[in-house]
Order: structure tokens, then C-alpha cells, then sequence
């Protein structure tokens, strides 16, 4: 297929080439431009066209002990529960508490209170790409269980 290369190194608009060149050359323009950004054509990962790179090393947890606090009242009745929380840790490895969400509830408000309470002292070794440290966004279970309370379906704790 030719293509002016007048009109695409000049960067004329397709209204000028219909002035200049004719409805041909204008028509072409049009289907190279249109042809050009339709492609399918691999982008680089590394340049977070679609979705950001993933580290070469994930975050890791500092804590000796979680910071989640079981909530008393669900405590003595044996309720117990999961919550996911999507965490947001800066470069430095902290957890950006007003970032965290829930993205799946354990049904009961108090846990998912609990679980969102706990977040602030969470501490972690920051994610590196390569050997930098990079901010992250990840899904982090938090388990509620009691220790003479049954096995939730589909647990393997």
C-alpha cells in the first residue's frame, strides 16, 4: 500500500489533505493512522502500559506477632471469619492505612473493623525491582479463628 509520505511528514490533518492532495491521499492518511494505533503489537511490560510491572522480590512482613485484634464479644461466641484487605505499602515498606480497603468481608462489621484497626502497625521489607525499592498493592488474608471453635469450609488452617 503507498502512502504520501509528503502528508505523513508534513503531519498535515486529514482536513488539510483533503484540500491539498484529495480525497485519495486524505483516505489513506486515515487508514495508515487508523491501521498505526490498532495494531496489536506487544508493549513493554516494564513501561506499566496495561497493568505496572511486578517486583523481582515481593514485600515481606516484619511483625513477629500479627496486630489484629480478635474481637471479644465474637471471641466468646466462637464466631469466627476470613477478611481480604487490599494493602497499598509505599518504598519505604509502610502500609498507607487511608489506602487500605476490604475486598472481601467476613460478614461480620466488628472483624472487618478489627482487621482494618491492625493495618497502621503492620510493618514490612519494601518490594525491590531490579534492586530498588518500589511501591506495592496486594491482597492480604486475615484469618479470625478460635482455637476450640469448628473448621470453616474450605479452611486449611
Amino acid at each position: 500500500m503507498y502512502i504520501p509520505m509528503t502528508i505523513v511528514n508534513e503531519r498535515k490533518s486529514v482536513r488539510q489533505a483533503f484540500r491539498t492532495r484529495g480525497w485519495r491521499s486524505a483516505m489513506l492518511l486515515l487508514l495508515y493512522l487508523v491501521a498505526a494505533n490498532c495494531s496489536e503489537r506487544p508493549r513493554p511490560r516494564s513501561l506499566g502500559w496495561w497493568k505496572p510491572a511486578e517486583p523481582d522480590e515481593l514485600p515481606q512482613m516484619l511483625n513477629a506477632d500479627l496486630p489484629f485484634r480478635y474481637p471479644v464479644a465474637l471471641y466468646l461466641r466462637r464466631v469466627q471469619g476470613n477478611v481480604m484487605l487490599r494493602l497499598h505499602i509505599d518504598q519505604s515498606g509502610r502500609v498507607v492505612p487511608e489506602s487500605t480497603r476490604v475486598v472481601e468481608s467476613s460478614g461480620q462489621a466488628s472483624m472487618d473493623s478489627a482487621a482494618l484497626a491492625g493495618v497502621d502497625r503492620l510493618r514490612f521489607r519494601p518490594a525491590r525491582r531490579r534492586g530498588a525499592a518500589v511501591a506495592v498493592s496486594l491482597l492480604f488474608p486475615v484469618h479470625f479463628r478460635h482455637p476450640e471453635g469448628s473448621r470453616l469450609p474450605g479452611d486449611s488452617l
